[in-house]
């Protein structure tokens, strides 16, 4: 069944006066063309719970409203989503420091629409509420308004002023419109890179967008990229109009948005003077601590103080064999974690901190596994210090007050939520014969790790070497020179080490038995007690030390391992690392076996079973 939108009502709507009661009650089709979860409302800090905005069309306009909070089972259960076509029952328009507010009260789904209808436009409103929030930042704009500045398009017939009262939100551009103008800020853009490919050698550069509704990554390509590299300027707020708008490439963006824009030659970009209340960069912060939880290769926004930083290194890659520059920062945060956060290239060598122990808020960085989790700057990526929010003047004052000499962990893990990789699988769980097999056929080459999920039982721990005596800081090896323990990396000498398990143990299953290498994760998992005790229970009581270590031995778990090649004394050989290991949950081991059971191998094996035994 098809439905006609309700074409014109959305003017109708926002010309309506307080007692046109009749407009607001009554019976609406539209579409909805966006649906976003957004924070608590800014006007209203009292307000707890979730609050969607909604872009809705009649065809010939889109306007934006929020959904009332009793409809929100609707959107989380997705009845409501984009493009859905809609009976609007019951409307609410308030007024918040003379700002028309328009709330969706009461609605019906009418169907579900494969695209949007017609092409409609952004309604005039000079009243209406514009508003988002995010983790760390709320933002309202106005109507858009005229602005005075100077059209400079990338390549155009004519040198006409871009529409300025049409502009659509970003979160409300798709691939199927055509004739479109953007209104945003430029919160990131890259240098102008060269590439090469079997078509030949070219330039490029990208950009990211932000406007109070999202996000979008915009790239330009050889003359396109030479026109506009000098006219967009991260800080500053154009309109922009005339690219094609694809389906984003996940691969080269950390950019939240299903699409990106490809500027082209007739790609019209005016500089906005109107500004007001565009946010300049939206953060969704994530704890040092909490890194551990993050999936390898993917990205986050962190905000730290810089505890210290190295000078520019030079090194050259083991994949390109090029020369490469970097600078690695140690990053601190109250969660009691460190992290080393890498610069590369012009970062590394334009890093300059404006002073000792410098807030800064990281956007996009990419997450490692790097001796348990590291984190790197990208092309997109974008470093700000002392940004002036609230969580940087929190951490600013907690660092002050922090004692000197304070010290902090550093990860030992990677991150295990599932899949070959990044976490611990039972579902491509191998024996450990079936792992000896798979790691044998890895290539030659040191640098290339496998990843493996297995069960298996420790049998025996090499007590020689159990831990080392560590820095308390940045965790490398001390030694005693006579004054204290001093850290060669740091130096800086203290009374006392703190120790990290280094572990070597045997482990058996019923196909084979493998020697695994394990850290200080690790060892607390195995003997229950952090290094510091158990150094501590070995030199004051050998008897009780081998009860620990005798306890420790004939315990299964779940490990995860990264197998690769190493080479000592001219011999290679695979090592295992243990990136983690999980004891026994017996309740989520019945349960795995039950649906294996359950599972298509596990119903043919009960039939040929079952078939043998009838034979009998």
């Amino acid at each position: 069944m098809s439905y006609e939108l309700s074409s014109g009502v959305g003017q109708k709507i926002y010309s309506a006066k307080r007692e046109d009661q009749d407009i607001f009650d009554g019976q609406h089709t539209l579409q909805v063309l966006s649906l976003k979860k957004i924070g608590k409302n800014q006007e209203n800090p009292e307000q707890t719970a979730d609050r969607y905005r909604v872009v809705l069309s009649d065809g010939t306009h889109f306007f934006q409203a929020m959904l009332a909070t009793q409809l929100n089972e609707m959107a989380n259960e997705e009845i409501l989503r984009r493009n859905t076509i809609i009976c609007a029952e019951r409307l609410s328009c308030n007024y918040v420091q003379d700002k028309r507010l328009l709330i969706l009260m009461s609605l019906r789904v009418l169907a579900q629409s494969d695209g949007k209808i017609g092409d409609p436009i952004s309604l005039d409103v000079p009243n209406a509420a514009r508003s988002s929030t995010s983790s760390t930042s709320t933002s309202t704009s106005p109507a858009p308004t005229k602005a005075t500045a100077t059209s400079t398009p990338a390549q155009s017939s004519s040198n006409r002023p871009l529409t300025r009262m049409n502009w659509l939100p970003i979160e409300a551009l798709s691939p199927y419109q055509n004739n479109w103008t953007i209104k945003a800020r430029v919160t990131q853009k890259s240098d102008l890179k060269t590439y090469s490919n079997h078509r030949g050698e070219g330039k490029l550069f990208n950009v990211t967008f932000m406007d109070e509704t999202g996000e979008i990554r915009g790239t330009a390509f050889n003359q396109v990229a030479d026109t506009l590299f000098s006219r967009l300027e991260e800080g500053k707020v154009y309109y922009v109009s005339k690219g094609k708008v694809n389906l984003a490439k996940k691969k080269f963006s950390n950019v939240m948005n299903d699409f990106e824009l490809n500027f082209e030659k007739n790609t019209e970009v005016e500089e906005c003077l109107e500004t007001t209340n565009l946010p300049m960069i939206k953060y969704s912060f994530v704890t040092l601590a909490e890194l551990q939880d993050v999936a390898k290769d993917s990205t986050c926004d962190i905000i730290a103080v810089l505890k210290e930083y190295t000078d520019v290194a030079e090194i050259v890659s083991k994949a390109t064999n090029r020369s490469l520059k970097k600078r690695e920062l140690t990053l601190v945060d109250p969660s009691g974690f460190s992290v080393r956060l890498t610069l590369w290239g012009n970062q590394a060598e334009n890093f300059q901190p404006e002073h000792e122990n410098v807030v800064i808020a990281f956007k996009g960085v990419k997450v490692g596994d790097f001796n348990g989790r590291s984190l790197s700057m990208g092309g997109t990526s974008v470093l700000t210090q002392n940004p002036d929010i609230s969580e940087c003047h929190a951490l600013r004052g907690w660092y002050d007050q922090l004692e000197n000499g304070a010290s902090f962990k550093a990860h030992s893990g990677g991150n295990f939520q599932g899949g070959t990789g990044s976490g611990f699988n039972r579902s491509e769980q191998k024996n450990l014969a079936e792992m000896k097999e798979e790691a044998n056929r890895m290539p030659d080459v040191e640098d290339k790790a496998v990843y493996f999920s297995t069960k298996a039982t420790i049998m025996h721990i090499k007590s020689e070497n159990i831990a080392y005596p560590a820095c308390q800081t940045c965790n490398k090896k001390v030694v005693d020179d006579g004054d204290g323990w001093k850290c060669d990396k740091c130096d800086k000498t203290w009374e006392k080490p703190t120790y990290r398990y280094i572990l070597s143990f045997a482990v058996s299953d019923h196909s084979d038995q493998l020697w695994f290498q394990g850290f200080n994760e690790a060892g607390v998992i195995i003997f229950g007690k952090d290094a510091d005790e158990l150094i501590e229970i070995r030199e004051r009581d050998d008897v009780e030390f081998n009860q620990v270590m005798s306890q420790a031995v004939c315990r299964t778990y779940n490990f995860l391992l990264r197998a690769k090649r190493d080479s000592y004394n001219d011999n290679t050989r695979i090592r295992y690392g243990v990136s983690r290991i999980v004891p026994l949950n017996y309740g989520e081991e019945c349960k795995f076996l039950l649906d294996l059971m359950g599972s298509s191998w596990g119903q043919q094996s009960y039939g040929s079973e079952s078939s043998d035994a009838m034979q009998h």
